[in-house]
């Protein structure tokens, strides 16, 4: 089969490879009929993220048909249209019992790696290093699914792959960050980051009630997407993000934060981006931290910051005096991606969300290692990259 291909730092290939198998009675196979370039894969793309291999497969977002069922998996049947979620689950385990999948116990069958790393492994994900188990992204023609009677998600007739194939990561990724924030009718939700997952914590929080968004980026065709949907936007290359949001709340500050950036966050004019490049350069700091350090200085005392943006690694020259002092609390990690999906695939039946909105470009498989560098530059006002094998 044909696939995208990790070979080092900005290196894609679309390459060919050997089609998956069965390997156990839970496994599936899935014949891939959509599948998504990710923020997070950006970070494989630029080599922040470690312990990935040359030949790895590529992709976490991804959908299809099942062609084949390992025996011993009694919830699929050949036919089945499903989306996958990113994080794999065994659905049995201590913390899978309490819906926190994205730390399953199980299925990163790199543990002892991840358990030196981490101080306790992860669950395992597709497509994206050796410490979450090395397993084939979704990036493909096929893919082996393990765990395939707990994680995969049935789709039902009459939806559209672009109406559901977010249902595997950025749709709930946006949702729990938004969850995360506990908000409130009154509450100014600012959103860091309006890129996908951005959109959709935005989109999240109007649908749980916040009273306002503000949405901080640079990229014009994003805040227009963000500002269709009911957003006040700050561009940090033209104002002061702490003076305009303290202008907007009355000097109060948000009361709740998201940081959608993460570990790749971009600055203009400020002297803790340089440093953090420099550092980076010299192999001193592995992630820049500007959006987390901006949130916290600017967020409401007893104010509650929420991470889903991915972190890698370690981070340098936090304000955490200020974040105890004002008794912010935080919340962050890989999405529970299954808690939300029956939720979430029943507000998208009932009109309540269509996230095909945030598609702008559609492209085949064979594409996708051009459409990586189109998508991390911000080229021909790219938001989201769908990929079709």
């Amino acid at each position: 089969m044909r696939a995208l291909c990790w070979h080092g730092k900005h290196d894609i290939r679309y390459d060919t490879v050997p089609d998956p198998e069965i390997e156990d009675g839970r496994d599936a196979i899935i014949k891939v009929t959509s599948c998504a370039i990710c923020g997070s894969d950006l970070h494989l793309y630029d080599g922040f993220m470690p312990g990935m291999e040359s030949g790895d497969i590529m992709g976490h977002e991804f959908m299809g048909e099942v062609v084949e069922v390992g025996r011993d998996n009694k919830k699929l049947k050949v036919g089945d249209r499903v989306v996958v979620p990113f994080t794999i689950c065994c659905g049995e385990c201590y913390q899978c019992r309490r819906g926190n999948f994205s730390v399953c116990e199980r299925s990163n069958r790199n543990k002892d790696v991840a358990d030196k790393v981490f101080g306790h492994t992860t669950a395992g994900l597709f497509g994206y290093t050796h410490l979450t188990g090395g397993y084939p992204g979704g990036q493909a023609e096929y893919v082996r699914v393990p765990f395939a009677d707990v994680t995969p998600v049935k789709i039902p007739d009459g939806l559209t792959d672009e109406q559901v194939l977010f249902l595997g990561d950025i749709f709930p990724t946006g949702w729990q960050a938004a969850v995360n924030c506990e908000i409130e009718p009154t509450d100014t939700v600012a959103v860091w980051g309006a890129g996908p997952v951005g959109q959709f914590c935005l989109r999240s929080a109007i649908l749980l009630g916040a009273q306002r968004v503000i949405m901080i980026d640079n990229v014009p065709e994003r805040l227009t997407m963000a500002a269709a949907a009911g957003a006040v936007t700050i561009n940090f290359d033209e104002e002061s993000v702490v003076e305009r949001l303290n202008e907007l709340t009355q000097g109060k500050g948000p009361d709740k934060c998201i940081d959608a950036v993460g570990l790749e966050a971009h600055a203009t004019g400020s002297l803790d981006a340089v440093y953090d490049r420099v550092k980076q350069a010299v192999m001193l700091e592995t992630d820049r931290p500007h959006v987390l350090r901006e949130a916290i200085y600017v967020c409401r005392p007893g104010g509650i910051i929420s991470i889903p943006g991915v972190y890698g690694g370690i981070v340098d020259k936090l304000p955490f005096g200020a974040a105890m002092n004002k008794s912010l609390t935080f919340r962050m990690g890989q999405t529970h991606v299954n808690r939300w999906t029956d939720d979430l695939l029943a507000r998208i039946e009932k009109g309540e969300i269509d996230p095909s909105f945030v598609i702008t470009h559609t492209v085949s498989l064979s594409e996708g290692p051009e459409y990586y560098k189109t998508f991390r530059d911000k080229h021909d006002g790219c938001i989201k990259v769908v990929l079709k094998p």
